[in-house]
């Protein structure tokens, strides 16, 4: 109750603060506008920022100074934040990039199209655009394209008391400042040492004495999901990136890794809905109709052959055509524990659970699951048939059909996306339409095939 309390008082004071600064901006005084914005955390300026239409974000341009503003757009979402840039005047968007992260800048760059970055990189302070332009060269979704060069580099002779006057001096400069680098003569990365190290050891203390030389870095094409799953694993607060002679070229911090999860996990999730990309709000009711429609056609084609199997089977339902009833029954639950076991497996290769004996592992839990919840199905619906249709015969079909259906979409649904990843496409491609598509396929051929064979005991 207490918690409750405290958030109900936060959120009413949230709402007043708004209330505040919008009154502010609407009176156009724009000093108690300054000073009310820039104490609202940067997030919370962001989402103020987000609700304002044109004329007001205008205005919100010519009381901000680039750096304050920098710190607005490095809290929007990337999809968003993209449009704002352009409908700022080009000098003051390129002087915003200019105070921002490297990697956020980059990020948003690549939102753009190339005359635009071409623009604004031309018009950007020289120093700036120089490390911007390092890194739009690296490959998109890898290390070297998520990493920033904003970060505090020390030599492992120096000592204590000099690597904190650099810190003192470079700190506020640096994206984080919770590890130091330590590189050697050649300016390979040697070691690491956290501010905690600095502050217990004595002034006159050699780096090399207190540095952990057990230091893990990645490449720098490396790719961004795995990196992901290592800071997971390790608990990272900043990894270095390091080419193939492990220079140090830059570092990846905890916050671009949040946005890589979650960039990945709405990939993966329009990919399991059999989409080409994401919609967003701003999509035309023609561009979401671009994205959804590859994957609709390619479904349309299987439900055809889908279509075209089951008139291979006519004369099977000429005779007997109570069988059409449970074409939907069996064709469904296929596709459902088919979506199921993909669930389980996507996001096991996702997080790294499954080394080669845990695939294996997972295929026999799999297959038996797909036995248990086959057999339980199939005998439920067996004894509903013959209830309901006084066809004994019929309900076996039915029932050791769905048996069947269930065992072969469990172990599809497993595999499929195990076989991807093996062949180094992402496993999510394998969506629920299209799993639920080559079940429907497998399910209808176990059923009419079966009734078929049996066909003098249906008759």
């Amino acid at each position: 109750m207490k918690q409750d309390s405290y958030d109900e008082q936060y959120e009413e004071k949230y709402k007043e603060l708004f209330q505040i600064v919008q009154t502010s901006l609407d009176e156009e005084n724009i000093e108690d506008f300054r000073i009310d914005f820039l104490e609202m955390h940067p997030y919370d300026q962001a989402m103020f920022f987000k609700e304002q239409e044109n004329s007001k974000r205008e205005n919100i341009y010519s009381y901000l100074a680039p750096e304050e503003m920098s710190e607005v757009m490095i809290n929007i979402e990337l999809e968003d934040v993209a449009y704002y840039f352009t409908e700022m005047d080009p000098r003051y968007a390129a002087m915003v990039f200019s105070e921002m992260p490297a990697d956020d800048a980059v990020d948003i760059l690549n939102e753009l199209d190339k005359e635009q970055v071409a623009s604004f990189l031309t018009i950007m302070d020289k120093e700036a655009a120089d490390e911007i332009k390092q890194l739009l060269h690296y490959e998109e979704k890898t290390a070297g394209s998520i990493m920033t060069t904003e970060y505090v580099a020390i030599f492992k002779d120096q000592t204590v008391r000099k690597t904190m006057q650099l810190l003192k001096k470079e700190a506020p400069d640096a994206e984080t400042i919770y590890y130091l680098f330590v590189l050697d003569e050649d300016k390979r990365l040697v070691g690491v040492v956290s501010i905690r190290d600095l502050i217990v050891a004595d002034d006159d203390v050699i780096i090399d004495e207190i540095m952990s030389s057990q230091v893990v870095a990645v490449s720098v094409a490396k790719n961004q999901e795995d990196v992901a799953q290592m800071f997971r694993d390790y608990d990272f607060l900043a990894l270095p990136v390091v080419d193939f002679q492990d220079h140090l070229l830059g570092i990846i911090t905890v916050d671009d890794i949040l946005d890589v999860m979650e960039e990945e996990a709405s990939e993966d999730y329009t990919r399991l809905a059999a989409m080409s990309d994401t919609d967003r709000k701003d999509d035309s009711a023609f561009t979401s109709a671009k994205k959804r429609l590859p994957w609709l056609i390619i479904l349309l084609f299987l439900g055809l052959f889908t279509a075209s199997l089951i008139g291979r089977f006519e004369a099977t339902l000429n005779q007997v055509a109570v069988l059409a009833i449970f074409i939907p029954l069996i064709a469904g639950m296929a596709g459902n524990t088919g979506t199921q076991a993909l669930a389980v497996a996507v996001r096991g290769l996702a997080t790294g659970e499954y080394s080669n004996q845990g695939k294996m592992k997972l295929m026999m839990r799999e297959a038996a699951t797909g036995l248990i919840t086959g057999s339980i199905c199939g005998v439920l619906i067996a004894i509903v048939i013959y209830v309901w249709q006084g066809n004994l015969f019929l309900g076996l079909l039915v029932g050791f059909s769905i048996m069947a259906s269930l065992i072969v979409a469990t172990l599809a649904g497993a595999l499929i996306p195990m076989i991807m990843h093996r062949l180094h496409i992402d496993p999510a491609v394998a969506s629920g339409p299209f799993i639920t598509t080559i079940n429907d396929i497998i399910s209808i051929l176990i059923y009419f095939g079966l009734a078929t064979t049996f066909m003098g005991y249906l008759v």
